[in-house]
């Protein structure tokens, strides 16, 4: 399998006649992190014969697999492996991030992260009261860059699968524009833009105050960035908060369409 991987790489390689092959490697390469080679991603790869598929549809269908069969949920925490991701079978922006550059890196698709945070506002109604006050103002952000026909597309709106979005969007129906909380923070909450084909992706992107710019990895980036929280609030995170919050969203995602607020 492995042979095969390498092979498949030096094709897709070779289409990069305009870059440098080895800046193309940087965005290529696997990490601790971006795991991709370990049995239970090149196993996904195969099942869902993601390599059978021209690049446009194999970005969109790796896209909508991690938007939409990944859950939306809160890991317990953001560098977690991408086999990790795979196995909770949830994630949030950084930790489906992870999941969607590995699964891009595996089928050949060359890919970068960019770092930013967000204000927590779009986490109010995920989490509330006590936890919401005590949780830090800026929350660590991220979103994947993938390069397909010498173009870098941002693919942010892969964070909330698309049922869970369905049920905010019906609970929340007298909203059509600016809309802010419950993982949300976009000026089209009626129809963001989440669906990709060669464009950019966007869910969160209006909460961003910070911008930490470019890394060839997640895992470069969590060793220069991470949330800041001391040692009790990152405990009661793991323990409790996230499992209210997951909480939360299965809730919303486990409405009815046609149920009211």
């Amino acid at each position: 399998m492995r042979t095969f991987f390498f092979f498949m790489l030096l094709t897709q390689l070779s289409a990069f006649s305009q870059t440098d092959l080895k800046t193309m490697n940087n965005y290529l390469k696997e990490t601790k992190i971006l795991n991709y080679l370990n049995p239970s991603i090149q196993s996904l790869v195969k099942e869902k014969k993601w390599m059978e598929l021209d690049t446009i549809e194999r970005v969109k269908a790796i896209y909508n697999f991690v938007r939409d069969d990944i859950k939306f949920g809160y890991n317990i925490s953001d560098n977690i492996s991408a086999t990790q991701v795979l196995e909770d079978g949830y994630g949030q922006c950084n930790t489906k991030a992870t999941l969607l550059m590995a699964l891009l890196r595996a089928t050949g698709m060359p890919n970068r992260i960019h770092g930013f945070t967000i204000d927590k506002a779009l986490q109010k109604g995920a989490i509330s009261g006590i936890w919401y006050k005590l949780s830090p103002k800026s929350i660590l952000h991220s979103w994947v860059e993938v390069y397909v026909n010498e173009t870098w597309y941002f693919l942010e709106g892969v964070i909330l699968d698309k049922e869970y979005l369905a049920k905010l969007q019906a609970k929340n129906k007298d909203c059509k524009t600016t809309f802010c909380g419950y993982g949300v923070y976009t000026d089209n909450f009626e129809n963001p833009p989440i669906e990709w084909n060669l464009n950019n992706t966007f869910i969160q992107d209006k909460g961003i105050n910070q911008d930490f710019g470019l890394f060839n990895t997640p895992d470069e980036f969590y060793a220069k960035h991470q949330q800041k929280l001391g040692a009790f609030k990152r405990f009661i995170y793991r323990k409790i908060v996230r499992h209210r919050m997951n909480k939360n969203v299965k809730r919303i995602r486990s409405r009815k369409l046609n149920e009211q607020k």
